[in-house]
């Protein structure tokens, strides 16, 4: 008998399971609402030009090679990245108490910051927001965490921020316990604190002594500005915190498979730079050994050229402008129809997805009879939406809604 006779089969990852069926169906007017990658109006996966460009230059430069890249990353890619976080006048940069490090995408950076926390700095609980992407859950756990803990976020009644539990929540979070935060375009319900709410959780953070975990996905493609998006970094870096902050080139590039990111390390002061980052070079060792090329030399080239940056910006702007023209598209058109209950938090909401409130029955009869493919929870992604199905999703929503009598 093989040893591998008794490993029981895991459950399936619900996102990708539902790309799959959604690939499978027949239906010509089936929508994929489930998978958090940008699209076109067109319904298609979307190359940034500029990265075009980027891609064009590194493969005619014949001085590039296939020589491994440091541990740690490529240097120009690591300070860019955390100046674009921590913007060109961040104090923190110029003392030199602020450092990046290349990563696996978001997902790795997490990782690595995680494992640096847990078996570095002997952390054992971490708080993530109720609801929250389903995979931080995973990451902390598996670096080691033993006490994985929730803080209210999403009320549902009022189809926005739970800030009284938050806040109630994180208050009686132990000394020390680390906290994850979205930095911007909350995943998956799309509510983010207010700039003074943001102050308010600060507050709590320094008086309960606990340690801010950033996560940033959405950097400039949640409002196509970089340094709005940036708030509430900065804000607490200002403050004087330590904490990190894992960076994802995915969304905002459209580097998806290219797995570029990076963990931003902020500091009290740089005396314990050289000691930090020895440490977080052995963890990477020990899982990875080192980081991929050829996303970083694209992030580097469009960085670091100012041309090349100012045309990314524009690209930023392009996504993020489509994504709010379709959250008006869909309230216009349930507004229109009449659909039972109040949809405003649509267009009230920021970023790739949308909470919409639909409930498991409601989104059972989008599967099964119309082939509109979400989430259990009802988070879309307003991605999939575009010019040529916002009629057929927000027909299919009312119909949903008007046959299961949950109030929305």
């Amino acid at each position: 008998m093989s040893i591998f006779a008794g490993v029981e089969v895991g459950p399936p990852v619900e996102v990708f399971a539902l790309n799959q069926a959604c690939l499978k169906d027949p239906n010509p007017n089936k929508v994929n609402l489930g998978v958090g990658a940008y699209r076109t109006n067109e319904g298609k996966p979307w190359i940034l030009p500029v990265v075009k460009k980027a891609e064009a230059a590194i493969v005619a430069d014949g001085s590039l090679n296939h020589e491994y890249l440091p541990v740690l990353g490529m240097d120009n890619v690591t300070n860019e990245a955390t100046t674009l976080l921590l913007g060109d006048e961040s104090e923190a940069i110029k003392s030199k108490r602020a450092f990046g490090v290349q990563c696996l995408s978001g997902t790795g950076a997490l990782r690595v910051g995680a494992e640096f926390l847990c078996r570095i700095m002997k952390r054992t609980t971490f708080y993530y927001s109720s609801p929250t992407w389903e995979n931080h859950h995973k990451v902390f756990v598996y670096a080691g965490f033993a006490e994985p803990r929730t803080y209210r976020y999403w009320h549902q009644d009022r189809r926005g921020i739970d800030f009284e539990g938050m806040i109630e929540d994180l208050k009686a979070a132990p000394e020390g316990a680390v906290i994850i935060l979205h930095a911007c375009a909350h995943n998956p319900t799309g509510v983010d604190p207010t700039q003074e709410q943001w102050k308010q959780i600060a507050d709590v953070c320094e008086e309960k002594k606990l340690f801010p975990f950033f996560d940033s996905a959405y950097q400039g493609f949640a409002s196509g500005d970089p340094n709005k998006d940036a708030f509430a970094v900065r804000y607490f870096v200002e403050r004087g915190f330590e904490l990190f902050c894992a960076q994802s080139f995915a969304k905002n590039f459209g580097l998806y498979n290219e797995r570029i990111g990076n963990l931003t390390v902020v500091q009290k002061n740089e005396s314990t730079k050289a000691a930090v980052a020895s440490q977080i070079t052995l963890l990477i060792r020990g899982m990875y050994s080192n980081p991929p090329a050829f996303g970083s030399r694209i992030v580097n080239l469009v960085l670091n050229d100012a041309t090349l940056r100012a045309e990314w910006m524009e690209c930023i702007k392009t996504m993020s402008s489509r994504i709010i023209a379709m959250r008006k598209a869909l309230y216009d058109e349930l507004v229109a129809l009449k659909t039972p209950g109040t949809w405003e938090h649509i267009t009230q909401q920021i970023g790739m997805f949308s909470y919409t409130g639909l409930n498991e029955k409601q989104v059972e009869i989008l599967i099964k009879e119309f082939s509109i493919y979400l989430l259990k929870t009802g988070r879309i992604s307003m991605c999939g939406l575009n010019e040529n199905n916002v009629k057929y999703v927000a027909k299919a929503i009312h119909e949903a809604v008007t046959r299961a009598s949950s109030k929305i």
